[in-house]
């Protein structure tokens, strides 16, 4: 069982030590109306209590339900926000993508990254993530999109357990009981684009990486060897999201 008492007040602690260290005062994020981003809102408000600013970035692709759902955590929890559409943006160059649901996602995720930024440089603001666990290991993020940021509260947490902690926390229940989605395409789906549930993947990468049980340990449990190959090899090849450029060594 977890403490979430425990890691409510360890995160948001964390919060604000690594902000003062950096001599900031004030914090922004982007909220999609989805789980992750809500508890760190709840959680950065708590920590931050008049200097934390949200901001929805809705498309054209964007469910009119992420936008009310985001709009209602920010009611419940009286949390200062602000709405800028990102369609213009991304009309700009929609012509050379629109027939690819991936890199239109990756665009959307870069353009809303670039507003937050910019707007932490108005305000002297750090850029918190909310990117889980189960996403940072399989690489199910954008890299410099929504996996950039100045600091991560969340980063340790699996997507499997955030239910619980959200629920702990107060979020709003039409954001803990809807599909895990990034709602970057009409009907897009984490679930369906990772190909497992994030209930059988953090099973196993929980076992993989936290318990560091070997493959033939993975097996006599009872999981699937594709199923082990498959996420083993996911994680791998996606290590460089998780880690800083790689610069070459000339002395």
């Amino acid at each position: 069982m977890i403490d979430w008492i425990k890691i409510k007040q360890k995160l948001i602690d964390f919060l604000k030590d690594e902000v003062e260290k950096t001599g900031h005062k004030n914090v922004v994020l982007g909220l999609s109306g989805g789980l992750d981003s809500a508890i760190v809102a709840v959680l950065c408000k708590e920590a931050f209590p008049n200097n934390l600013h949200c901001v929805l970035m809705p498309s054209q692709f964007s469910s009119k339900a992420s936008v009310d759902d985001a709009l209602k955590l920010c009611e419940k929890f009286d949390i200062k926000h602000e709405i800028i559409s990102i369609e213009p943006m991304l009309n700009a160059y929609i012509d050379n993508i629109k027939n690819d649901n991936l890199r239109v996602g990756n665009l959307s995720s870069r353009l809303r990254m670039t507003v937050l930024f910019d707007i932490s440089a108005k305000n002297r603001a750090l850029v918190v993530g909310t990117s889980n666990k189960s996403e940072l290991l399989l690489g199910y993020g954008t890299i410099f999109g929504d996996l950039a940021c100045a600091l991560n509260p969340i980063g340790n947490l699996y997507k499997s357990d955030l239910f619980d902690f959200a629920r702990f926390l107060g979020v709003n229940s039409e954001i803990i009981d809807k599909k895990p989605s990034a709602d970057l395409w009409e009907g897009q789906s984490d679930e369906a684009d990772l190909g497992y549930s994030y209930k059988e993947l953090d099973t196993l990468l929980k076992a993989m990486i936290d318990e560091k049980k070997s493959k033939e340990t993975l097996l006599e449990i009872g999981f699937d060897e594709e199923f082990i190959n498959t996420i083993s090899r996911r994680v791998e090849i996606n290590k460089f999201k998780r880690e800083l450029p790689k610069i070459a060594k000339i002395n």
